[in-house]
């Protein structure tokens, strides 16, 4: 056995052990229960962080199992502990939670952490280690910065990042062991705003094109600002929604994979990053009628009302994605200052709301197969299948004879030269609304039916078809 692994070895927790932070996840849990809890947590704060993450651990539970654990380093302290070498976690975390992690993994001799009194973070933690084991007298596993100031008085060093601070740790003293954590690519990033996802806003495009005004370069200008200031609005909602969702969607088959809950991005990201994109938005808004501005307001607390409760409600879930969807044109309308059009609302609304109901067949779809009878936060149950394609199926249909009337009426006239050339775009939309309903029903439907038709050849070649008619007609 080498001298170095002689020395205890001590292992942080956030952001070494895991790959998250638990002050972060529990304070999410606790907004997810109220966001007006958000006040007693800067009241508790004024009482210092100890007392603030004794408050919050006495108020959550965090599920520890469910936790983005650091495989590679697990193993490495497993094949340790065999060689009889004493183990310890130390961490800034709440000791309950730090008790219920050891308890988790039993790989640990004994726990440090945080507890009423004390917060066990930076030279805290150095003076606790330093009068336990002695100066020099351990080995120190850490993920950070802070860490630099453990590493001063430690043995050796387990550097769990990128190498920019194995070069700092060396400084302080030698390296035992590294496991590199790289900075988050730049697509991982991208996956976490959900830029796939933007595709939906340009729904705001609909007014510009139904009212003739592409070649105007005033409107389109409106209209492309537009785009983005919903578009950084929505990543902000989707950095939000992710960081309350953390514990469902690893549970989840795919949504485990996000890059919150799979701990590739730190949750600081998202943290800071909510009302960055947030604020972004609000700049992009000055430079619009204040319409647009009032109907992005709107949409903001529909998403965040749909966040917390709304979504879990059966059947106002998928009201409220329709309308969400909906709410994209007319922000589209107010951008360029055109009128709203009844037919178009109408439309919008059954055709929305099938495909958001068709997002919910598919889920309980899933869960079926893997004979599971409800799904998680939702409402909804297995049994619910029939009816949500009966009513799924009719929505759609709707929109199609909300189309077929709106031709047949007189407001089209005014624009459109040859009204009567539009007829097979009702034909193309009964034909594709009917076959996402058939492949939903084969389970071949992604989460997402807007992100699947995008994808999708046929569903392509029906929207140039569209296209071409609605060309033809003006």
């Amino acid at each position: 056995m080498s001298e170095a692994k002689q020395y205890p070895l001590v292992v942080d927790l956030d952001g070494t052990l895991i790959r998250s932070d638990l002050l972060i996840e529990s304070f999410m849990l606790l907004i997810k229960e109220s966001p007006f809890n958000i006040f007693r947590v800067l009241f508790w704060l004024l009482k210092g962080k100890a007392f603030l993450k004794a408050e919050i651990a006495r108020h959550v539970d965090v599920p520890v199992e469910l936790l983005p654990y650091n495989q590679e380093l697990i193993e490495f302290l497993k094949a340790e502990k065999a060689r009889g070498r004493e183990i310890i976690l130390a961490t800034a975390s709440h000791q309950r939670y730090a008790h219920s992690v050891a308890q988790h993994l039993g790989l640990f001799d004994d726990v440090l952490a945080t507890d009423n009194s004390r917060n066990l973070s930076g030279t805290a933690k150095r003076a606790a280690l330093t009068e336990r084991y002695g100066e020099k007298q351990y080995v120190y596993a850490g993920n950070a910065p802070v860490d630099l100031k453990v590493w001063d008085h430690c043995h050796q060093a387990i550097v769990v990042a990128d190498k920019a601070l194995v070069k700092q740790a060396q400084k302080h003293c030698p390296i035992e062991r590294h496991f590199e954590t790289p900075k988050p690519k730049l697509k991982v990033v991208l996956k976490a705003l959900r830029v796939h996802q933007w595709v939906k806003n340009g729904l705001i495009f609909v007014p510009l094109l139904t009212a003739h005004l592409l070649q105007n370069p005033v409107a389109l200008v409106s209209s492309i600002m537009a785009f983005f200031a919903f578009s950084f609005c929505a990543s902000s909602v989707y950095f939000l929604n992710d960081l309350l969702d953390l514990n469902d969607d690893r549970r989840h088959a795919t949504k485990r994979n996000r890059p919150f809950a799979a701990g590739t991005l730190a949750l600081t990201v998202g943290l800071i990053g909510t009302p960055i994109l947030l604020a972004m938005a609000a700049a992009i808004c000055w430079f619009l009628p204040w319409e647009f501005s009032l109907v992005l307001v709107i949409y903001y607390i529909m998403t965040i009302a749909y966040s917390f409760k709304l979504k879990r409600v059966v059947m106002v879930d998928v009201i409220t994605l329709a309308a969400l969807y909906t709410v994209r044109i007319v922000a589209g309308a107010a951008a360029v200052g055109v009128a709203l059009s009844f037919w178009l609302l109408s439309f919008s609304v059954f055709v929305f709301l099938s495909l958001a109901i068709v997002k919910r067949y598919t889920e309980l779809m899933k869960l079926r197969e893997k004979s599971v009878k409800k799904t998680l936060g939702r409402g909804y149950q297995v049994e619910d299948l029939e009816l949500l394609s009966s009513l799924g199926g009719s929505s759609g249909y709707l929109s199609v004879l909300v189309l077929a009337l709106y031709i047949n009426s007189g407001d089209v006239n005014g624009l459109y030269a040859q009204p009567q050339l539009m007829w097979p775009v009702c034909l193309v939309m009964l034909y594709w609304i009917s076959r996402i309903w058939i492949i939903a029903h084969r389970g071949n439907m992604d989460d997402d039916p807007i992100v699947f038709a995008l994808k999708d050849r046929v569903s392509l070649v029906c929207g140039a078809l569209i296209g071409m008619f609605m060309m033809l007609a003006v």
